[in-house]
């Protein structure tokens, strides 16, 4: 996507959210009761100074009572969207323990969230249980990992892979001695 092109679905996806709240007569306070999101986010949005992340971009949609799919493509006009490697608002988080970067686009439906997350040495990305019957896939690219779901765990290498539910408390650590690269896909039913 160009910068152009990115800008487009910006300030679609931001007009989008504002036209379906007018359309339901909700000022930004009722919408941010109803959706969680605070009210200068939503605000930042529909001004189409951010995108939102995709948590917050469902949230937004759910409460609006339309799809994220619908929200997102009925925005971009294109059901195709190109994630470039190197853009920002894709970086879910950033800290000492980990980094994700979300590699769904906001168009995917909510049935599947896929996931880099980069772990440093000792990094860790702990989770508390998602909605029943969540399940998590995860492959490592390079490093070592060791994966926890309630109370079992198991430890994987560079081409590995594990199926886990997330309904329960989950982690992944890094138990190697170098940077941990993995891939994770999230399913919710």
């Amino acid at each position: 996507m160009t910068p152009a092109q990115h800008h487009s679905l910006s300030s679609e996806l931001g007009d989008r959210v504002r036209l379906l709240r007018a359309q339901r007569g909700w000022s930004l306070e009722e919408l941010a009761a109803a959706c969680g999101v605070s009210r200068s986010m939503l605000s930042q949005v529909e001004r189409n100074e951010t995108n939102p992340t995709v948590v917050v971009a469902l949230a937004i949609a759910k409460a609006l009572g339309v799809s994220l799919d619908d929200l997102a493509t009925a925005a971009g006009g294109s059901p195709m969207q190109v994630i470039r490697g190197d853009d920002s608002q894709y970086v879910y988080r950033s800290d000492a323990s980990c980094r994700i970067r979300t590699l769904s686009p906001l168009s995917a439906r909510r049935e599947l969230e896929f996931y880099e997350i980069e772990l440093p040495c000792g990094g860790e990305l702990r989770s508390a249980a998602h909605f029943s019957g969540t399940q998590e896939f995860l492959t490592v690219h390079h490093g070592d990992v060791q994966v926890e779901s309630g109370e079992d765990s198991s430890t994987l290498a560079a081409g590995d892979s594990v199926a886990y539910p997330a309904d329960v408390p989950h982690a992944i650590v890094n138990v190697g001695d170098e940077t941990a690269l993995v891939f994770l896909i999230d399913t919710v039913p």
